[in-house]
């Protein structure tokens, strides 16, 4: 039976908004803070075309999980668990295969800012780890409820720095304005192919959004509606896209032609630095500020999602009844394993990969961008499967669309292993 709210006891939209507000703190990160402002710095404004399409191409697949969530009561990870166990096991490699990589990618950056706006004389691990206990320490104590105030808080204020500082360097904006394909070399499609992995944010995020979905009903005592999840899901994913030219458009302004620093501190300084010296020193506050709420917001949501969709995880490969996931919640043992697993592990692979900023990110864009096409399907299915109401379900012209992103994302991958290992 379904679980949508009769049309008579909806609850107002503006109650629903929270799990799109996080997802835009999981999204707006490194894709937007680093990968994006790259973009601007080395292309000028050629690639806005690759940024819309890619959150084209995603935007199905991501709002399926909400979607999925409102419509049936249960998370997407009940959707797999119902199409099968293997479905299950592909969502935990893909997991098992990411999540240090990019736990360490966007908690490094976060570092990186932090002591660029401090002038802290600590090591870029030692402070990594420090924010990682930081944003455990904030799970732990308010678990959905402060995640859901401190993103909601840190996602108005980075917007509105952002919008201030776009503002202020659009006239300065230089380079080309349109892709010249037929100059592309091999390095140029590769750091394409590491844009788009994370451009909003990686699919795994639409399971997150799912059970933060389920969270927030239970937080308010509303039962989620898929007309509110949509309006929640929209208010955050086009938000954004919106930061992402953003970013995008301050890069080809302020960025254009620097050689980017290696290291995270150095380039968090330097982000900073550049900016100010180009809009003047007093925006190095509104400047630093935003950055670093970027990714804070970013690192906290990643401290709670990838443990969230594992704790639910386990349940459901014990069983195929939804215990508590209703609720939003999932086994607290394995949560909090998961917690340690992120951050030990993400500090080893810092100890031992931390040699250049922009490998690291590229390598964790890159392997979300070649198992996006996975992910996707898997949403697909469970979207269109035979528990989802016909209410709930998507019109014909999105499951096309659906389809679309899929092909085109798989095309994408394998041209992108040709290219690397043919």
């Amino acid at each position: 039976m379904s679980d949508i709210a009769s049309e008579g006891a909806q609850p107002s939209l503006w109650r629903s908004v929270g799990p799109g507000i996080l997802f835009a703190g999981a999204a707006v990160g490194v894709s937007h803070l680093v990968q994006s402002t790259r973009a601007g710095a080395s292309y000028g404004l050629a690639l806005i075309g690759f940024v819309l399409v890619a959150n084209a191409l995603k935007y199905p697949a991501f709002r399926f999980g909400p979607q999925y969530a409102a419509a049936t009561g249960t998370s997407l990870l009940q959707g797999y668990r119902r199409r099968g166990k293997p479905a299950l096991g592909l969502y935990l490699l893909v997991t098992l295969g990411t999540m240090l990589t990019v736990q360490a990618a966007v908690a490094v950056v976060t570092a990186g800012v932090f002591l660029s706006i401090t002038g802290l004389p600590l090591s870029p691990i030692v402070a990594t780890g420090i924010l990682l206990a930081i944003c455990a320490g904030l799970t732990a104590i308010g678990q959905y409820r402060w995640l859901d105030t401190v993103t909601k808080g840190a996602v108005a204020l980075f917007t509105l720095a952002t919008l201030v500082a776009t503002a202020m360097a659009l006239p300065r904006v230089s380079g080309p304005l349109w892709p010249d394909f037929g100059a592309f070399e091999k390095t140029d499609i590769l750091f394409i192919a590491a844009l788009v992995g994370w451009m909003p944010s990686a699919i795994d995020v639409a399971v997150w959004q799912s059970l933060w979905t389920l969270a927030r009903g239970k937080q308010t005592g509303d039962t989620p509606t898929v007309r509110g999840a949509i309006f929640d899901f929209h208010v955050g994913y086009l938000g954004t896209v919106v930061l992402a030219l953003c970013f995008l458009v301050l890069g080809a302004a302020v960025m254009r032609g620097a050689t980017l620093e290696a290291q995270p501190a150095a380039f968090g300084a330097q982000l900073v630095s550049l900016y100010a010296d180009t809009l003047g020193a007093w925006s190095k506050p509104i400047i630093g500020a935003a950055a670093f709420l970027v990714m804070f917001s970013t690192t906290l949501t990643v401290v709670d999602g990838f443990p969230r969709a594992l704790s639910v995880l386990a349940d459901r490969f014990r069983s195929d009844e939804v215990p508590g996931e209703g609720r939003g919640d999932g086994d607290r043992r394995v949560f909090w394993g998961a917690v340690a697993v992120l951050f030990v592990g993400s500090l080893l692979v810092l100890h031992f990969a931390l040699r250049s900023l922009g490998d690291m990110v590229d390598l964790a864009t890159t392997l979300s961008f070649l198992t996006a096409p996975l992910l996707s399907l898997l949403n697909h299915r469970a979207i269109t499967g035979a528990e989802v109401p016909e209410e709930g379900r998507p019109s014909a012209g999105l499951r096309l669309a659906s389809w679309v992103g899929i092909v085109a994302q798989t095309g994408f991958a394998l041209y992108y292993l040709a290219l690397r290992f043919g």
